[in-house]
């Protein structure tokens, strides 16, 4: 099931997040994930990423310790899933339907600034050859030109951002729970697209970089924040759209 948090409902509140089982920890390491924590792989360990997302949460949301599951932290995530679901399954049949979704889910992954949703909007177009549509890398090529040229196949580049390699599509599957290593197709599912753009120019999936160190409240540097994807390529094009959905904001 897609954002299943089912088993925190089995969790006593006032557990240490240490002593929680695997599947307990798993839900707790999806419901940090869908918020915009960066935890890596969703695999029920207790290891650094994983707490330290956790006492970020806390810290943010000022629900308790930074080691305890507390009631109100158990809230929190279900709250923000429930959330989640709502906006993933939003009509997406029109590009005004995408814009509408990429902009709710921007706030709703700690992306909430017009600067950055713009910047979310253009990277979008460009990537999706404005179509605002998922789309395959090559897309204008065979998948008989990607199996015997790309070198990550099967795990080459789809969505609206080009989400890319074996151990991303590893990483989703655990925070969605869907197998896209099964099934990377999944990946051009449009409620799949939204959250991989969404959550990956957050948390720095692509390349390790984060929209927010380019684009926030004290800066706009919409050229330099390509590097959240792909370098430097087609920055200053990319730049010149966001800029224009800003200036009709």
């Amino acid at each position: 099931m897609m954002l299943d948090l089912k088993p925190l409902d089995k969790i006593d509140p006032g557990t240490p997040l240490s002593e929680l089982n695997k599947t307990k920890l798993s839900a707790v390491q999806r419901g940090l994930a869908i918020c915009g924590y960066p935890i890596g792989d969703v695999d029920g360990l207790h290891g650094p990423k994983t707490r330290n997302a956790f006492a970020e949460l806390v810290s943010d949301t000022g629900h308790g310790h930074p080691s305890i599951v507390s009631e109100d932290v158990l809230t929190y995530l279900k709250s923000r899933n429930k959330k989640l679901i709502t906006i993933l399954a939003s009509p997406s049949s029109t590009e005004e339907d995408v814009k509408d979704q990429i902009a709710a889910m921007f706030k709703f992954i700690g992306l909430p600034l017009t600067t950055q949703i713009s910047y979310g909007l253009a990277t979008t177009q460009w990537e999706t050859a404005h179509t605002f549509k998922p789309v395959r890398e090559a897309f204008w090529l065979s998948e008989s030109w990607r199996k015997k040229n790309l070198r990550y196949y099967p795990y080459y580049g789809r969505g609206y951002v080009q989400l890319t390699w074996e151990n991303n599509y590893r990483m989703y599957s655990g925070i969605l729970g869907l197998d896209l290593l099964g099934d990377p197709d999944l990946a051009m599912r449009p409620d799949v697209a939204l959250f991989v753009l969404a959550h990956g120019m957050k948390t720095g999936t692509f390349t390790q970089r984060t929209l927010e160190q380019y684009v926030n409240r004290t800066q706009t540097d919409f050229f330099h924040a390509r590097k959240v994807i792909n370098g430097l390529d087609k920055a200053q094009e990319i730049a010149d759209i966001a800029n224009q959905y800003l200036s009709d904001s």
